[in-house]
């Protein structure tokens, strides 16, 4: 089964600084259709405009990961963490006890977009931690890399969940399968471009629900897709 979320579906935050758009019920905006998939409770594809950000806030018992996907992102946190985020990093923060931190675009003159995941972990009061890698999509295309997972392996980030978060970028022509197994799921969102999912067509922000079923992922330019296998 293969379940289509259009990207024009999502729902809309505006304000001076920023511009969002949330696959899921996020702050204001409610959907009881889509409140969260398994695990997977937040993806807000967000641009934030120069000099705007998110002033300190607080998190806690949440596995918070955020990818930039053009420009670069200024974080600061309680755990005494202070860097920039630059183009296809990606950051863990496991906010667990409780985490303070702020967000804010650097630069005066290019705006920084962005993507905040959350995935709830599989208990709460954990010990907080933070990581920050760069996986080569765009130097190794048409492959699987995996960014996130339970045991951190191929050198992934560790997540305190059964999930398993891979991202790929496609060349024209180039395919990728991934089989979900009995009873899990798996979501894909489309960071950029244009790709097939078995039959459908989905551009940048659309997204799909994936379960018992094989998917063949294709590319007719350049795309780049993320992918959450989830209990």
């Amino acid at each position: 089964m293969i379940r289509i979320r259009k990207a024009e579906d999502r729902g809309v935050t505006k304000i001076g600084w920023l511009d969002g758009r949330h696959t899921f019920s996020f702050g204001d905006y409610y959907d009881p259709d889509h409140l969260q998939y398994r695990t997977l409770r937040v993806i807000n594809d967000d641009r934030v405009a120069p000099g705007g950000g998110f002033p300190t806030h607080p998190h806690r018992d949440m596995e918070i990961l955020t990818y930039i996907i053009d420009g670069q992102l200024q974080h600061r946190d309680s755990m005494g963490n202070g860097t920039i985020i630059r183009a296809g990093e990606w950051q863990k923060m496991s906010a667990g006890t409780g985490i303070q931190h702020s967000e804010f675009n650097p630069s005066q003159t290019e705006p920084v977009h962005l993507l905040q995941i959350w995935i709830v972990p599989n208990r709460k009061g954990i010990t907080p931690e933070y990581d920050q890698k760069l996986f080569p999509l765009a130097e190794q295309p048409g492959l699987w890399h995996v960014v996130a997972s339970p045991d951190g392996r191929e050198g992934s980030i560790r997540l305190h969940q059964d999930a398993t978060l891979l991202a790929a970028r496609l060349n024209a022509g180039q395919q990728l399968w991934h089989t979900v197994a009995n009873g899990r799921g798996a979501w894909l969102h489309v960071v950029r471009g244009e790709v097939t999912v078995n039959d459908h067509t989905l551009r940048e922000g659309d997204a799909a629900a994936v379960e018992n079923e094989k998917i063949l992922i294709g590319s007719n330019g350049d795309g780049e897709v993320m992918l959450f296998d989830l209990a």
